[in-house]
Formats: C-alpha cells, sequence, structure tokens
C-alpha cells in the first residue's frame, strides 16, 4: 500500500499512535549505546554511499572512525557540496548518494535563496521517519483528542501542491510540506494530524503561488470547527493567525453565513455559526482565537529564538490553559533534536539518524575546525551543528546554533538559539543567541514584555556604527523605560560578547536606539511578505535584518 491512509479509515488512528510511540521506544532504547549507534551510522553511510562520485573523491572506501572520517571529508556548507547537488539535480546518478534522489527539499536559508535539498528512499527511511514518527507523541499522548476528528487540528504548514516545481531532471523541488509521503516514500501513515482536515484540499481552484488566498480559505473553513491543536513549526505563523482573525473578520462572517469561499460557492451556508460569531463581536473589542475556539489544548512550533520573547503572552490568545510544544530541532537538510517528552524547549539528539559533530558557536566555521562529539559536549554552551547522513550530506554545517540544555537518558538536549550568521561591523561578532539573552535580560530588568524584535547595524549621527533595534512593545512603554532598556541592552550585550564590549569601549561602536513600533507592525510585515509571493513556512522571525527594504517595509524608515 503506497498511498498515504486517510484519517477516516477505521482503525487509522490506532495503527498511527503504535506507530508513533514504537519510534519513540526505539529512539530512546538507541540511548542506552550512541557512541555504538553513531558508529553504525557512519559504517552505513560510507558502505552505502562508497561508490558515489563524491564517496570516491574522499575516499570512503577507506573509512572506519570518525578520525578517518574527519581526515577525509571537510567541513562544509551549502555553497560547498552545491556543484555536486546540481549535478545530482540535472539527473546525473550516483554523484552523492547510490539511490536517486526522488525530490529536492527547497529551503529558504539565511540569505533567501533556495536551496535543492537531496532526499533519497533510503534517507527517508534511516534518517527521517524515525525522528519524524517520534516527534509527535508527547502530542498525541498528552493530548488525545487532537486526532478524534480530522478536523480538530489546524495544521497551518500542509500546502499540497498539485503541479509542483522540478529540477532539470523533472524531480520535484518543493518545501517538505508539500510532499505527499504516502506515495512518494510508500508510508501510508506518514499523513501528519490536521492533514486530513476540511480545508488540506481546497474546495475551490487557488493559484499555487496565491498563498495569502489559500491561508484566508483554510482559516475560514477552520473557524466554523471545533479547533483542538494548532501545528504551525514556523512560530511566526501562529503569531500571525490573530491578526488575520481581526484583519478579515466581517469578511469571514459574510462567508460563513453565505456559504461562501472569498464570495465563491462551494459550502453549505451556515447562518447559525455566523450569529455565534456575531456575537464575540459585540462581547470583544478583540476577537482571539481563545474565543473562536474554546476547546484549544495545544500549539505545536518552535519554542526557542526569537519565539520565547513572544510566546508566553502568544499562548494566552489561545486560551489560558493552553500548551505550547516544542517542534523538533530540526531543518529541510536533517534532524539534530527532537522532544520526546514535554519540555518547553529542548530536543534529545537524534543518534540514529546522522553522525553529529559540533564546534564551538564562537569559533569561526572552517573545513578544518575541530568538532566535537556528542558526549564531549558541556550544558550551558552554544555549538554549531554539523551532520553527516546517508542522504548525502556529508560534514555539513547546517548554519544553526544549539545550546545544551542538560543531558537525559545518556545524550545531550539541544535547542535552537539561532543561526549562525555573525553581525561583525566593528569588531563585535554578535550573533543571535548573544542578542537574544541580552534582550530577554534587558526586557526583565523592566519588567517589559515586547511582541517581537529585530536590529540592524547603521551609522549614528558621528558616523559611527551604532545597532538599531526595532520593537513592538506588548503594551506602550514610556521614554524613561525606553532609555533604562537601552543602557541594560548596552550592557547585556557587553556581557554576552567580548567583541562588543570591546567595540564600545573603543567607541568603534556607538550607542544603541530604539523604535517602538505599533503591537501589529511584526504581524503586518509577515503578512506582507506571504502576500508578495513567499511561502508562509519561509516567512519566519529574522532578528537581523540588513536590507534596506525590509527594514523600511517593517519601520516605515528609511535607514541610515
Amino acid at each position: 500500500m503506497n498511498s498515504v491512509e486517510p484519517w477516516s479509515d477505521p482503525g487509522r488512528v490506532e495503527r498511527y499512535r503504535s506507530r508513533v510511540f514504537a519510534e519513540r521506544a526505539r529512539l530512546r532504547a538507541a540511548f542506552a549505546d550512541p557512541a555504538g549507534h553513531q558508529q553504525r551510522v557512519l559504517e552505513d553511510l560510507v558502505a552505502f554511499n562508497a561508490d558515489t562520485a563524491y564517496g570516491r573523491a574522499h575516499g570512503f572506501a577507506s573509512v572506519r572512525t570518525l578520525d578517518d572520517w574527519r581526515k577525509a571529508v571537510p567541513v562544509q556548507d551549502y555553497s560547498a557540496l552545491a556543484p555536486w547537488i546540481e549535478r545530482a539535480a540535472a539527473g546525473e546518478d550516483n554523484v552523492l548518494t547510490a539511490d536517486r534522489p526522488a525530490v529536492f527539499f527547497t529551503s529558504s536559508g539565511s540569505t533567501g535563496a533556495h536551496k535543492k535539498i537531496p532526499v533519497t528512499p533510503r534517507f527517508m527511511r534511516t534518517t527521517f521517519f524515525p525522528f519524524y514518527y517520534a516527534a509527535w507523541a508527547p502530542l498525541i499522548e498528552h493530548f488525545p483528542d487532537v486526532l478524534a476528528r480530522p478536523d480538530a487540528v489546524l495544521n497551518l504548514k500542509h500546502d499540497p501542491i498539485a503541479a509542483p516545481p522540478v529540477t532539470a531532471s523533472g524531480r520535484p523541488h518543493v518545501g517538505a510540506s508539500q510532499v505527499d509521503f504516502g506515495s512518494r516514500f510508500g508510508e501510508p501513515l506518514s499523513a501528519e494530524p490536521g492533514t486530513g482536515a476540511p480545508w488540506a484540499t481546497l474546495p475551490v481552484p487557488v493559484a499555487a503561488d496565491a498563498h495569502l488566498d489559500k491561508t484566508y480559505l483554510r482559516l475560514r473553513m477552520a473557524v466554523e470547527s471545533d479547533v483542538r491543536c494548532v501545528i504551525g513549526i514556523n512560530p511566526a505563523m501562529v503569531a500571525a493567525l490573530p491578526y488575520q482573525l481581526n484583519l478579515w473578520w466581517p469578511r469571514i462572517l459574510k462567508d460563513i453565513r453565505d456559504g461562501t469561499l472569498d464570495g465563491r460557492p462551494g459550502l453549505l451556508p451556515n447562518p447559525q455559526r455566523a450569529l455565534e460569531l456575531q456575537q464575540l463581536t459585540r462581547c470583544h473589542a478583540t476577537i482571539r482565537p481563545a474565543h473562536v475556539w474554546p476547546n484549544m489544548r495545544a500549539l505545536f512550533c518552535w519554542t526557542t529564538g526569537l519565539a520565547s520573547l513572544y510566546l508566553p503572552r502568544l499562548r494566552e490568545e489561545f486560551g489560558p490553559g493552553v500548551a505550547v510544544l516544542p517542534a523538533p530541532v530540526a531543518a529541510s537538510e536533517g534532524p539534530v533534536g527532537v522532544a520526546l517528552d514535554r519540555h518547553r524547549s529542548a530536543g534529545s539528539l537524534v543518534v540514529t539518524a546522522s553522525v553529529y559533530e559540533f564546534a564551538d558557536a564562537d569559533t569561526a566555521l572552517a573545513p578544518d575546525v575541530t568538532t566535537l562529539r556528542p558526549h564531549e559536549l558541556e550544558p550551558g554552551r552554544d555549538y554549531h551543528a554539523i551532520f553527516s547522513h546517508v542522504g548525502g550530506l556529508y560534514r555539513y554545517a547546517v548554519g544553526d546554533v544549539v545550546r545544551v540544555v542538560d543531558r537525559e537518558d545518556g545524550v545531550p538536549r539541544l535547542e535552537y538559539t539561532g543561526r549562525s550568521t555573525l553581525s561583525d561591523a566593528a569588531g563585535e561578532r554578535l550573533r543571535d543567541a548573544h542578542v537574544l539573552r541580552a534582550l530577554t535580560a534587558a526586557l526583565a530588568g523592566g519588567g517589559l514584555e515586547v511582541r517581537n524584535a529585530a536590529c540592524r547595524v547603521g551609522r549614528d549621527e558621528r558616523g559611527t556604527h551604532a545597532y538599531a533595534f526595532a520593537l513592538a512593545p506588548h503594551t506602550p512603554w514610556t521614554d524613561d523605560e525606553t532609555d533604562r532598556f537601552l543602557g541594560r541592552l548596552d550592557r547585556a550585550l557587553g556581557d554576552e560578547s567580548p567583541g562588543y564590549r570591546r567595540a564600545r569601549s573603543e567607541q568603534r561602536l556607538g550607542t544603541p536606539t530604539a523604535l517602538r513600533l505599533p503591537a501589529d507592525a511584526f504581524a503586518r510585515d509577515w503578512q506582507e511578505s506571504v502576500a508578495a509571493g513567499v511561502r508562509p513556512t519561509q516567512v519566519k522571525d529574522r532578528l537581523f535584518r540588513q536590507d534596506p527594504a525590509q527594514w523600511r517595509r517593517l519601520t516605515g524608515r528609511t535607514p541610515e
């Protein structure tokens, strides 16, 4: 059976639950011998791909140990592997992997350029699916009603596409959320919660790139259902939902009353539901998801990075008792960590998926950078994540920085802290994690909260490099509060980064400034990006916004 089992199939839920819990149990069992599993992953990937063009060029056949592997293959990013990937995408066989890529995942990365991530059947079986199923265990274990009905989950990232773009060889080049894993990889249970909802396949035609139209239609249909869980992965998508409810509320009410989909016939009129929702307008100046879906139980998305600043308040929008469960520490290229319990931010290293190495986050990545094995990591430290897996990404620096929270069951638990890209105009060498921790401390020091934040480095009135922060306060700040916040932020940035502290003391870097934006500024900015044609899953929170046009769109000001 190669197609996805429909959620309406009797017994499907139990088969799905069994698979999810079995994969979590297998991963936990592997923690008894993490070093052994890492060695077996290495042996498998070099044996399977030894006779590829890449394998022959790098002597895979002679690799026996991790030290051999380090000598044979340099640490590399996407740009270093891109020539090999392009050969595979053009249709050449046996380039990076012994089995042919079935699809190429697209990923925007930190530069906005679309990558082509090769995805092979062997990778899906040995690396992807075990972690993918296990990731859902905490949600369905503790909130079983999310599987009670197909329409109990609003899955914001699910975006099936009938005619996907393709590579030169005709292979689909799509986002992971656009792939039918059942038909493509023979995994009938692979459909996520929420993918069987009535809005999963829209009943009216919509252009593939009309992402805002699709978002509206799905939300309009979901408002008629008793949604219990929202799945976003990308938390910016979850944060946009309350804004969209209020932006589109009159339009939604009219469509529900008339049985239309953005004015087009397609559903039965539902005047009773429209009347119920209209009553909310009379009671509440702002419509919140909690009003529309009073039985909401859980949100599933990344909980770290910039989301850590706004998720506590965002959760209240969905209901006072709503839980937030962390999505995996993973990228389109592969997994790193997966939460196997209800930890708020961290996931256990997926020791069966890839060969993992880590480099100190304050060390510049280079082909010969010194790397550490999982057992050498220290809690409370930040590291570049580097992995190698059978799908053709070898000693691949994914560009993410992770922080070791603790060790559980003998393996490190990791949380995502931001991209590895440095902001370094005057020797300050600031990473996402430095600025996020400084923001967190500076906000807490004054009892302040923000809905989101961004920054860029420009020039002050003296021509000195200086950081400008764009902040959307949760409630209005006074000028005095803002000045005191900036003083705390300046000190906290110095505590996080010696380079920043030196640059400030030597006056190579000026005093930071702040722009206080309207509460909905970041939601409007997100909405405009999607309206411009960017897929919602790829419109992510970005702390550093050096592009002048992006800064102007967010703040309404042309940067210095």
